[in-house]
């Protein structure tokens, strides 16, 4: 067995890193990929490795004799490498296909050791590594048949996004046995570049020779492997956001890895089967039909203006029901947070747990902080007036359900607590992002309410109860039309895109389908707090939220835990120790019934260890 690597590429989409080097010496957390790719290879005792070179050819080549790599290296020299595509470059290195099985890869890419010895440890002579297709793939992805024939080769240009659902994409890794080299792909490649010319893909050859009765060459599926082996990770590398997010999935310890992934804060569709339990969002909304006619109409909200500050407000006072003059749409709740935050002076009072979105956009010096004496972090209305009528504040904050203990204050206690407010002259701010999840009623986004109260805010991020983080929709409600007004000046006229505002648009058709969707959450929150309760050094926090905090009474601190969830299951919670100090406590969001399984089940196996 030999190896054939391409890399005469320029890798220009890198910009200034391969500017003066070739693709593959671009580091990954401080080792080349060339560096990480021979030392994989040299483990597999191969007879040759060839590369073909071209950009920066004498200083990859240098590069490489520095690295003491005990296996034969030839080089094959592809001299128009900016005229030509890597079919070329094979075409160069064809004789030594013919000479003996050949593993044939690509040079930007990263993966794990196991990913090569499933493919080796495969018997089947003739093989195309492919995953899964994800949205964050690009290039040429495949069909396959039941017995893993490739049924047809999709080309980028004419992939069909509408059409993923039985789509895998190749890996740029195959094992060619040498009677296919010899006797199919070779003579089919010489064919190929003399008709068609050299600025093809090789693959173009497979898609011809997947017109043979039979064409030898199967697929090695690692979707279908990767439950029995997590570590079959791989990343091609084009970019340079392809290689910040290679540095975090490749880090090479637990501790930087985990705080690589938690520092993005999002945007985990590119992490290859992670699940994300730190995101709290309605996993039981939008249907199916919502993101359909979202999809329909994605051409013109795509290229069209969303309107003016005052129809979205326009839009969410009737969503709302309340009038246009009581509400303000913004960019996600956080786009509000700070712009009424900026607004308040004087001393402010804040509950410890809690949203840090609110204490970190003011003043310390300037707050106040209520810390509940008691394991599971609870408070009432009642003992919050009589801690903060003690202390001369002009305004408090009081997210209901709280994050991360999920605290829930009922509708009457928090009627109270607005008198009480009024009656002290504090503007209260209640934060009720969370509060479609409670088994009761408790929103304060009414009008009646709103009129009466003018001290009163009401703080609500429409990302987590509706799902749809991705739109960054909130909204603040106040019966101070003044306070509303000025903060819609603050605001920019387009501080909401079109998506955002066709969603508040059409929402309105969908509410029955909303309503059933917060039954189906909190029957599934009850059922995953009481499958929580029966693992051994777990206690669960009573939450009325769309997550669960739970106290680790053993053992394994929450920081450890945490790592051993990432590393061994591909699962991201959320570590509290930061909030929570000298305490172990993790905060799971509510996750559909199967993603919830897996946790379970990871949480039984990491404690039982």
């Amino acid at each position: 067995m030999q190896a054939v690597i391409l890399a005469a590429g320029m890798g220009k989409r890198l910009k200034e890193l391969t500017q003066d080097n070739t693709k593959c010496m671009v580091k990954v957390n401080g080792v080349t990929l060339i560096d990480r790719m021979l030392h994989q290879l040299e483990k597999q005792h191969l007879s040759r490795i060839v590369i073909v070179v071209g950009y920066q050819s004498q200083k990859l080549i240098d590069y490489i004799a520095t690295l003491d790599i005990q296996t034969p290296i030839v080089y094959v020299n592809n001299p128009t490498y900016d005229k030509t595509n890597n079919i070329y470059s094979l075409f160069l290195a064809k004789d030594f296909l013919c000479k003996e099985d050949t593993l044939l890869l690509e040079s930007d890419l990263i993966f794990e050791d196991s990913l090569l010895e499933a493919l080796l440890n495969d018997p089947r002579e003739t093989l195309a590594l492919v995953d899964k297709y994800e949205s964050w793939m690009d290039g040429t992805c495949i069909k396959l048949t039941a017995d893993d024939k490739i049924d047809k080769f999709i080309s980028g240009k004419n992939f069909d996004f509408k059409d993923t659902a039985d789509c895998y994409k190749t890996v740029n890794i195959y094992k060619f046995g040498r009677h296919f080299s010899e006797n199919l792909y070779v003579p089919f490649l010489d064919a190929y570049s003399k008709a068609l010319g050299n600025n093809e893909y090789y693959e173009q050859v497979l898609r011809v020779i997947m017109i043979l009765d039979e064409p030898e060459i199967r697929a090695k599926r690692l979707d279908s492997i990767r439950e029995r082996d997590k570590a079959l990770r791989w990343y091609e590398i084009d970019d340079i956001q392809d290689l910040d997010i290679a540095e975090s999935i490749f880090a090479p310890d637990a501790d930087e890895k985990l705080a690589r992934i938690q520092g993005r804060y999002g945007g985990y569709w590119r992490y290859p089967k992670l699940i994300d339990f730190c995101y709290l969002v309605n996993p039981y909304f939008p249907p199916q039909r919502l993101v359909e006619e979202i999809t329909a109409n994605a051409a013109k909200l795509l290229t069209q203006y969303p309107s003016g500050m005052r129809v979205n407000a326009l839009l969410a006072a009737k969503n709302f029901g309340v009038h246009e003059e009581n509400i303000l749409v913004g960019n996600g709740a956080a786009e509000l947070i700070k712009s009424l935050l900026q607004r308040l002076s004087g001393k402010v009072g804040f509950v410890r747990p809690t949203f840090e979105e609110y204490p970190n956009r003011y003043d310390k010096a300037e707050s106040v902080y209520f810390a509940p004496d008691n394991e599971n972090f609870s408070y009432t209305a009642a003992e919050l007036m009589n801690f903060f009528g003690g202390q001369e504040i002009s305004a408090l904050v009081v997210v209901n359900p709280d994050n991360p203990s999920g605290n829930f204050i009922p509708k009457l206690e928090l009627i109270r607590l607005i008198n009480w407010a009024a009656e002290k002259n504090i503007r209260l701010i209640v934060d009720e992002s969370f509060a479609d999840f409670a088994d009761e009623d408790a929103t304060l986004i009414e009008q009646k309410i709103l009129s009466a109260n003018k001290h009163l805010c009401v703080m609500k991020s429409l990302s987590k109860s509706h799902g749809i983080g991705g739109l960054r929709l909130g909204v603040l409600a106040s019966g101070d039309e003044e306070l509303i007004a000025a903060l819609k000046r603050d605001a920019v006229i387009w501080n909401i895109n079109s998506f955002a505002e066709f969603y508040m648009q059409i929402f309105e058709k969908y509410k029955r389908a909303y309503v059933e969707s917060l039954c189906r959450l909190r029957a599934e929150r009850r059922r995953f707090a009481a499958e929580l309760e029966k693992i051994s050094g777990v206690r669960v926090v009573p939450s009325q939220a769309n997550f669960i905090m739970i106290e680790l009474t053993g053992d394994t601190s929450s920081k450890e835990l945490c790592k051993r969830l990432l590393i061994g299951s591909n699962i991201l919670v959320k570590d509290l120790s930061a909030k929570v100090s000298g305490k172990n406590y993790l905060r799971l969001a509510v996750r559909a019934t199967e993603d919830n399984d897996k946790l379970l089940a990871a949480l039984k196996k990491e404690l039982a260890a």
